[in-house]
This record gives C-alpha cells, sequence and structure tokens, in this order.
C-alpha cells in the first residue's frame, strides 16, 4: 500500500446522515474488493470526507489481505507519471505497474478531464482491471456527466458501478466531527464551544478540524481555557457572518414555500400530515440554522412548548438517517436559507 494516511480509518470516520451511503459502500468494498460495487465513484465538495474514504478503504484491504497490491493516488499524480513515462520512453513500465495493481484508489479525478491522453491511457487501464475484476474507486467534485470535457467511454465506465455522495455535515455531525477531533487532540472542549463552532462553520470538514487545531494552539501559548470568547477572536476570518442574520420566520417562509404552505399554517394549530412534517422540518432548521433555544422556537410556532420542538427536531434528526429523499430536502433548504 502506497501513500495512505493510516489516520483516516473507519474509526475515526464520524459517519451523518450527509455521508454515512458513502461510508457503507465503501466499507462494503474494503471488506470485499472487486466484488461488491466496482467502481464505486464518490463525488462531493471540498473537504467532506472522499480522501478520508479512500485512505481507509486502503487501510483496511491491506491490513485484511496483505498481499494484495493497492495503490492510492491523486489524478495528479497518475498525470505526471504518465508526462514521466513518455519523456523517458517507459510507457511499458507505466501501464505494466499500473496493470498489475488489485485496488486502485484515485483521487479528484476530475483533473483528468482536460488530458486527452491521460484519460486514453487511464481508459485502458481502467478496462484492464476491471475485465480481472479487480477494484477501481475513484472521487470527484461532481457526478461523471456533470465534469466539463471529460471523454463519453470514461463517463459511461464510471457509471457502471455504484455513484454515492457526500453533502455537507449537518449540525449534530458537525457536533460529533469536533467532540471526536478533540478527543484525538486530547483536547478539553466546552459543549458551548463545541455547538458554537457547528452552528458557524458548516463549509467542510477540514475546516472544522483546522478550527480546533487553531484553539488548541492559541490556547496553549496563552495559557487560557477554550471559550466561545476565544472563537470569536481566534476565528473571526473564518466564522460565518450569514448564520447571526437567519431569523426563525425567515426559515418558516422558506419551509412552508417549498412544501407549497403558507407560512401561518406552520403556527397553526393544524394537525394534517403535510403540515406537521413540514412545520418538524422548519423546527430542526431553526434549531441547527439560528442560535436560539427550543423554548423561543416553540414560542414562534404558536406558542408551542419546549417538548413539541425536541421532538420534532428527534424525528427529523432519525428520519435523515433512512430518508434519502428527506436528505436532499434538508441540504437543498439549507442552501436557499444560507444564500
Amino acid at each position: 500500500m502506497l501513500n495512505t494516511n493510516l489516520r483516516f480509518s473507519f474509526e475515526n470516520f464520524v459517519v451523518g446522515s450527509s455521508n454515512q451511503f458513502a461510508h457503507a459502500a465503501s466499507l462494503a468494498v474494503a471488506n470485499q474488493p472487486g466484488n461488491s460495487y466496482n467502481p464505486l465513484f464518490i463525488y462531493g465538495g471540498v473537504g467532506l470526507g472522499k480522501t478520508h474514504l479512500l485512505h481507509a478503504i486502503a487501510a483496511q484491504i491491506s491490513q485484511r489481505t496483505p498481499g494484495l497490491i493497492v495503490e492510492y493516488l491523486s489524478a495528479e499524480t497518475f498525470i505526471n507519471d504518465l508526462i514521466h513515462a513518455i519523456q523517458y520512453e517507459k510507457m511499458r513500465d507505466f501501464q505494466k505497474k499500473y496493470r498489475s495493481i488489485d485496488v486502485l484508489l484515485v483521487d479528484d479525478v476530475q483533473f483528468m478531464a482536460t488530458q486527452e491522453r491521460t484519460q486514453e491511457e487511464f481508459f485502458h487501464t481502467f478496462n484492464a482491471l476491471y475485465d480481472s475484476q479487480k477494484q477501481i474507486v475513484v472521487t470527484s467534485d461532481k457526478v461523471p456527466q456533470d465534469i466539463p470535457e471529460l471523454e463519453e467511454r470514461l463517463r459511461s465506465r464510471f457509471e457502471w458501478g455504484l455513484i454515492a455522495d457526500i453533502q455537507l455535515p449537518d449540525m449534530e455531525t458537525r457536533a460529533a466531527i469536533l467532540n471526536k477531533k478533540a478527543k484525538v487532540e486530547d483536547m478539553d472542549l466546552p459543549s458551548d464551544v463545541c455547538h458554537f463552532l457547528a452552528r458557524h462553520i458548516q463549509s467542510n470538514v477540514r475546516m472544522l478540524e483546522g478550527s480546533l487545531t487553531r484553539l488548541k494552539a492559541f490556547a496553549e501559548m496563552s495559557e487560557e481555557p477554550i471559550s466561545v470568547d476565544m472563537c470569536n477572536n481566534v476565528l473571526k476570518d473564518i466564522l460565518s457572518p450569514k448564520r447571526s442574520f437567519i431569523s426563525i420566520e425567515e426559515v418558516i417562509r422558506i419551509v412552508a414555500k417549498h412544501h407549497g404552505l403558507k407560512a401561518g399554517e406552520l403556527k397553526s394549530p393544524k394537525r394534517a400530515k403535510p403540515i406537521s412534517r413540514a412545520r418538524q422540518v422548519a423546527m430542526y432548521l431553526c434549531r441547527e440554522l439560528t442560535s436560539e433555544s427550543f423554548p423561543e422556537i416553540g414560542s414562534r410556532f404558536g406558542g408551542r412548548d419546549h417538548a413539541t420542538v425536541i421532538h420534532g427536531v428527534n424525528k427529523i434528526t432519525a428520519l435523515l438517517e433512512v430518508d434519502s429523499d428527506l436528505q436532499r430536502e434538508i441540504q437543498q433548504l439549507r442552501k436557499s436559507l444560507m444564500a
């Protein structure tokens, strides 16, 4: 196994509604390479865990079956290896190396799209490995059909297997990521700081983890305990200013419109299923995207008590674990509210 980071294991990967499908598919591939999903195509934005999953697959396969040739590399490495092979007339060695691999994991495959010769060589490498039932896993920032200048023959190959996406983590997952990172770093992370960071840093996992590294360094240098005030001071350049402007009324309005309802219906005593479901979605987003308490949220939904809000938030949280349609809905609503 080459170039893998052993810190990126399945044990260290925090699973939430935003990534559970990609995680399950990756675990299946790691347990049965070449038999479960081949190829496996994982796509998502920067810093959401795609590279982590590639390293985790490589580590687990190498541990379970040491005799297999497992190769993790970036698309850039593949391109550079090809250029070197052409320049020094070593194409036979290049082809022998890549076509004798048992498990090939390629990160950021979208960078091959503008390279005609690279796409040609990767196409033949793909075919050789696939025909030999060797496992192929690639990641990208887009689905195959949305990658500009990707050859149709490669696009169709990528679509032969399973395509799994990783979305932005929800607030609960972000909090879990922060707590796990703090544990690994042996940090004392107060719960109010954890929730503050989870609310205000939502762009990607890498930024979440980087924020803790910065806080830890500042706390050690200043010999001060980590606090929300320290977060505001140390992380002011990355904290999302938009969150403070999202109101409960705005959430209610956007969610109601999405469901074809009136905002007043979400505040009313009506308990029809479509209204009740939309109301719970709105409560969930209010809890995630605003700093308001359960009682305050309840009061804005027609004077409901905090227990009703907690029940609604917990119900949506549970459904997000199994309902992909709801996952897409929440993601779409987040984007509308953060725009």
